[in-house]
C-alpha cells in the first residue's frame, strides 16, 4: 500500500516528523518498507509552476506551436513544443487558465527519448527549433520522472500558484507499507489515518456524513436478488446518469498515480479513488448496456442477480479473456447472463467506455475465502480481490456508494437517477469480547503488570468501546465462548470493536491491540518455567545434511526442483516403450498453480530432467543432485500417499571445463564418472563394504545400467539415460548419467563416529596381478575375493587393464589389478608378501574360477 502523506493529512493531523511516523507505524505492525520523495531532485529556481498566456502556430512546422509561459518572471518566456494537447488553443484570445510545469534553461530533466532504463537525466539548454529560439520547456510527466506518460504536457490544477517551485506544489512524500493479512485495515487511507491517530495522538478528521442527493425518480431503476447470501451478505446498487466521461481532475490523477494506480477516465478513476480512500472496492457498469440486455428479454429495467456459476458457463472479462467458470465461483448477472465475476473483475460487455452516460455503481461485500479461491483458480488477482480476500465490512457498502455517487455528480456532471437499492440479507453482527487485566498480563508477560484502566485507555484509542463490569456470571455466554480466565472478584472489561474491525473476535486479538498501543518494546524478557526437553536426533535429516556436504564437496551442485509436475512429463519416461501412464496413479492437486504443475511427482528423475532441459539451453555441462520426496498413491494409506525420500544425481557434458591450455575436450561424463561419485559417497558414509553394483536393466536406462544393493537389498539404480527419454525431453545428443538412491537405508550412526585408521610408518609394497577368467565374471566379484584373501595387509585394489583376444581362448578375458600391501606393525618381507599373494590367488580361484597369468 502506497500512502501519499499529503492525501493522508486530509484525514488526520500529526505533529511528529516523517521518520517518527514511519517508526511508530512499523513498531505497531504496519511495516514501512520504503519512503519516496516525489520531486526531491527538482531544482527550485529553474522548475516552477507556469501559466500559458499565449499559443501561436509555428511559422515553419505544422506539428509545432509557440507557447508563451509566465512563471512569475518579469516577462513571459517563449518555448517551442509539439505537445498535442496545446494545439486546440492556437491563436485564442480567451485562453483558459492553463497551469503547467515550466522548466527554464539549466533545469535537470529526465531524457524522455533515451532508450536505456532507467532513463538518464540531462540539463536543459537554450536551443533553436526550426529557426525559432526556445528558452525552456513545458514538461510532460515522463520528463518530470512521474510516469511514462509523454503524449502531452502535464496540466496542473487551475488553482496552482504561478511562480511557485514545482517541488513545493507538486512534490510529495510517499510511504510504502508492507501489510500482513491481519492488517487489512491499512489498505485504505482512512484505515491508515485511524492507526496514525491512535499511535501518534493525532486528531482524526472524518469525512462529511454521506447522504443521497435528491434523485430524479422515486422508484428504483434496478432490482437485486441475492441467491447466495452466505457468499454475499450485502449488495448496494445506485444509478447515476447524464454523465460526461472524460479525464479526471489533475489532483485526482496525481493521487491515483502516487498510490500506484493508472488513471483511466473520471468514472473509473472515482471508483478507484473511493476504494483507496475508504477501502471499499466498487465497480461501475454501463447502465444503458444493462438496460439494453434486459429489454431483450422484455423487462423494463435490469434485475441483477448474485449467484454461483452454472456448469460450463463462461464470461469474457475486462482484459478480453474468455474465462471458464466452475460452480463454486460467485457471479453478478442480469437477465442475459453473467456480467461480472463477483469481487474479482467485471465483464467486457458492460464495460464503461468513452461514450458512457449512465452507470450503475456496485458496492458489495463478498466472502473472502470464496473470493480468494476464485481469483487463484482464474489466475486473476486485482486490487478489489485483494481487499475482499482480507475482509470488507458490509456496513461500509452504503457510505462508499454514496461517496462515489457524489463525486460523479461533482466531477462528471452526473445526477442521481433513483433511490439506493440495498439488498442486505445477512446484517453485520456486533461482536462483544470480555477481557481481564490478569489475562492480558499473562499473555504478554508484562512486568510491572498493566492496570485495567491503562488497558481500557489503550483500547479506546482504537475506537473500541469498553465498559468495566464488576462481575459476570460464571455461566455467561462470554465466559463460555472465550474460556475467560479471571481471578476471584476481578473486574471484567466488556469490549465492542468498531464496525470496521472484522479481525477482532477473541480476547487474544484485544491483547495484541493492547501490546501495539503500549509498545512491543515494553514487553520484557521472560523465561520458560519448564525444563527445555532434550534434543532428539533426527537421523534422516542428519544423513541428508551429510550427503549434501559430501556431494557439494566433490563438485556437484544442489538443485531444488518443484515437487509437482505434469502427467505428460512423467509419460516421457515411458514413451519409447509404448507404455501409457494412468492419471489415477498420481496424487493430483485440487488447485494447481498451472496445468504444467497439476500432479505430485512420482519420480525425482522427472524434476532432474525438467531442470536439465532448462539449464542446457544456457550451459553445456551440469553435475547436480537433489534430495527430495517422491509421492506414490497407496490405497492402504488413502487419502495420503507414500512419501519416499530419494537422492537423484544427474551428470552430463564435458568432464573438464574448458581451459586456455585445453580449450576443447571430447571427454564427457559417463556411467563410470557417476559410479565414482557414488562410491565416494558410500565410502564417506562408511558403507563401501556393504554396497554392490549389479548389472541389470530398467526401461529408464540405456545399456549401461546397474542395480545398487546394500547387503543384498536393492536401494537404487545408476546408469546412462535411455536415448528415447533424452529425445522426448529434447536434450542434446550427449550421454546423461543418472542415479536414484533411497535415503532411509543409508541412515547409519557409523559415519558420524567413524574413526580414522592409523597411518603406517612402514613403506607400502605395490605389485600387479592379472587373472584370466570367463567373460561373465565381473570386476566386483574378483576385487571382493581379492580383499577377502588379502585381509588387513591388502589396503588397495585398482583395476587398470581389461584385455580380450589372442592368445586368450574365446569366451575369456584378462583383468589386471594394481595391489598395495602395507602393515601398520612391520615392513613386509618377500616371504610375507608371497604368503599374502598365495591367499589372494587361491581365494579368487575358489570364488570365481579365475587363474593367475603372467603380465
Amino acid at each position: 500500500m502506497l500512502v501519499p502523506l499529503t492525501w493522508l493529512r486530509e484525514y488526520v493531523d500529526w505533529t511528529q516528523s516523517t521518520e517518527e511516523l514511519a517508526e511508530n507505524l512499523t513498531l505497531a505492525g504496519l511495516e514501512v518498507t520504503g519512503r519516496e520523495r516525489v520531486g526531491d531532485w527538482w531544482d527550485r529556481e529553474t522548475l516552477k509552476v507556469g501559466e500559458v498566456v499565449g499559443v501561436h502556430p509555428h511559422p515553419d512546422a505544422d506539428r509545432l506551436v509557440l507557447v508563451d509561459v509566465n512563471d512569475g518572471g518579469p516577462e513571459p518566456e517563449q518555448v517551442v513544443t509539439g505537445a498535442p494537447n496545446l494545439f486546440q488553443y492556437r491563436d485564442q484570445d480567451d485562453l483558459p487558465a492553463l497551469k503547467v510545469a515550466f522548466a527554464r534553461a539549466g533545469a535537470i530533466l529526465v531524457d524522455a527519448y533515451a532508450k536505456e532504463q532507467p532513463r538518464p537525466r540531462k540539463k536543459l539548454k537554450r536551443s533553436k527549433i526550426r529557426g525559432i529560439p526556445s528558452s525552456g520547456m513545458v514538461c510532460s510527466e515522463r520528463e518530470l520522472g512521474l510516469s511514462e506518460e509523454h503524449e502531452g504536457i502535464l496540466v496542473l490544477p487551475d488553482d496552482a500558484p504561478v511562480g511557485t517551485p514545482l517541488t513545493d506544489y507538486w512534490g510529495e512524500e510517499i510511504l510504502e507499507l508492507d501489510l500482513t493479512p491481519d492488517m487489512a485495515r491499512g489498505l485504505s487511507m482512512m484505515g491508515v489515518a485511524r492507526e496514525v491517530a491512535a499511535l501518534m495522538d493525532g486528531s482524526l478528521k472524518s469525512l462529511p456524513v454521506p447522504h443521497q442527493p435528491p434523485s430524479k425518480s422515486v422508484s428504483p431503476l434496478v432490482e437485486v436478488q441475492i441467491d447466495a447470501p452466505e457468499l454475499c451478505p450485502r449488495y448496494v446498487a445506485l444509478v447515476v446518469w447524464n454523465l460526461v466521461a472524460g479525464p479526471s481532475p489533475a489532483w485526482m490523477q496525481q493521487r491515483l498515480g502516487q498510490a500506484g494506480m493508472r488513471p483511466v477516465n473520471n468514472i473509473v478513476d472515482i471508483t478507484n479513488y473511493v476504494m483507496l480512500e475508504l477501502g471499499q472496492p466498487l465497480h461501475a457498469f454501463d447502465f444503458d448496456l444493462l438496460v439494453a440486455r434486459s429489454q431483450a428479454d422484455g423487462a423494463n429495467h435490469p434485475c441483477l442477480g448474485v449467484r454461483t456459476a452454472r456448469t460450463a458457463e463462461t464470461l469474457t472479462t475486462l482484459d478480453g479473456v474468455a474465462r471458464k467458470l466452475n460452480e463454486s465461483m460467485l457471479l453478478i448477472t442480469d437477465q442475459s447472463g453473467p456480467i461480472a465475476i463477483a469481487g474479482v473483475m467485471g465483464g467486457a460487455e458492460t464495460e464503461v467506455h468513452a461514450q458512457t452516460q449512465s452507470v450503475l455503481i456496485e458496492s458489495a461485500t463478498f466472502d473472502g475465502i470464496n473470493n480468494r479461491r476464485t481469483a487463484q483458480a482464474l489466475r486473476l488477482h486485482s486490487e478489489a480481490s485483494h481487499r475482499f480476500t482480507h475482509g470488507v465490512p458490509p456496513l461500509l457498502n452504503l457510505p462508499a456508494a454514496l461517496r462515489a455517487a457524489r463525486l460523479m455528480c461533482e466531477l462528471a456532471g452526473g445526477e442521481i437517477a433513483g433511490p439506493v437499492v440495498d439488498a442486505y440479507p445477512r446484517p453485520q453482527e456486533t461482536v462483544t469480547i470480555c477481557l481481564t487485566a490478569s489475562e492480558v498480563n499473562r499473555q504478554l508477560g508484562l512486568e510491572p503488570a498493566l492496570e485495567l484502566s491503562r488497558i481500557k485507555a489503550a483500547l479506546e484509542k482504537l475506537d473500541i468501546a469498553c465498559q468495566v463490569v464488576a462481575d459476570i456470571p460464571d455461566d455467561s455466554s462470554a465466559q463460555a465462548q472465550f474460556g475467560l480466565q479471571r481471578q476471584e472478584g476481578e473486574a471484567v472489561l466488556v469490549c465492542t470493536p468498531p464496525w470496521y474491525r472484522l479481525d477482532l473476535r477473541i480476547p487474544a486479538d484485544l491483547t495484541e491491540e493492547v501490546a501495539r498501543m503500549v509498545g512491543y518494546n515494553q514487553v520484557g524478557l521472560t523465561y520458560m518455567r519448564d525444563e527445555v526437553p532434550c534434543h532428539e536426533p533426527n537421523m534422516i535429516l542428519e544423513t541428508e545434511e551429510k550427503i549434501r556436504d559430501i556431494l557439494s564437496g566433490i563438485g556437484l551442485q544442489e538443485a531444488i526442483g518443484f515437487s509437482y509436475t505434469s502427467v505428460e512429463n512423467h509419460a516421457k519416461l515411458y514413451t519409447h516403450t509404448g507404455q501409457e501412464t494412468a492419471r489415477d496413479s498420481f496424487v493430483e492437486l485440487a488447485n494447481p498453480l498451472t496445468q504444467d504443475r497439476s500432479v505430485m511427482r512420482r519420480d525425482l528423475l522427472v524434476s532432474a530432467l525438467e531442470n536439465l532441459a532448462y539449464n542446457l539451453r544456457y550451459e553445456t555441462r551440469l553435475a547436480a543432485f537433489e534430495l527430495g520426496l517422491e509421492f506414490v498413491p497407496d490405497a492402504a494409506m488413502a487419502p495420503y500417499p507414500q512419501e519416499l525420500r530419494k537422492l537423484q544425481v544427474v551428470m552430463t557434458g564435458p568432464r573438464h571445463l574448458a581451459h586456455f591450455e585445453t580449450p576443447e575436450t571430447s571427454a564427457y561424463f559417463d556411467y563410470y564418472d557417476l559410479k565414482g561419485v557414488l562410491e565416494t559417497l558410500f565410502q564417506r558414509l562408511a558403507l563401501e563394504e556393504k554396497i554392490t553394483f549389479t548389472a541389470d536393466q530398467d526401461v529408464r536406462y540405456g545399456p549401461y545400467c546397474a542395480r545398487i544393493e546394500l547387503d543384498g537389498t536393492p536401494i537404487g539404480w545408476a546408469g546412462e539415460l535411455h536415448p528415447g527419454i533424452r529425445t522426448a525431453y529434447d536434450l542434446p545428443a550427449q550421454t546423461v548419467a543418472i542415479a536414484n538412491v533411497a535415503i532411509p537405508p543409508l541412515v547409519s550412526p557409523a559415519w558420524s563416529v567413524r574413526q580414522m585408521n592409523p597411518i603406517s610408518p612402514y613403506p607400502p609394497v605395490i605389485e600387479d596381478l592379472a587373472f584370466q577368467m570367463d567373460a561373465g565374471i565381473t570386476d566386483q566379484q574378483v576385487a571382493t575375493a581379492m580383499r577377502t584373501g588379502g585381509g588387513d595387509a591388502l589396503i588397495r585394489v585398482d583395476l587398470f587393464d581389461l584385455y580380450v583376444g589372442d592368445p586368450l581362448p574365446p569366451g575369456t578375458k584378462s583383468l589386471a589389478y594394481r595391489v598395495t600391501y602395507q602393515s601398520p606393525d612391520e615392513s613386509l618381507s618377500e616371504k610375507a608378501i608371497a604368503r599374502i599373494r598365495r591367499r589372494i590367488v587361491g581365494q579368487v580361484e575358489r570364488e570365481t574360477g579365475a587363474v593367475l597369468r603372467s603380465l
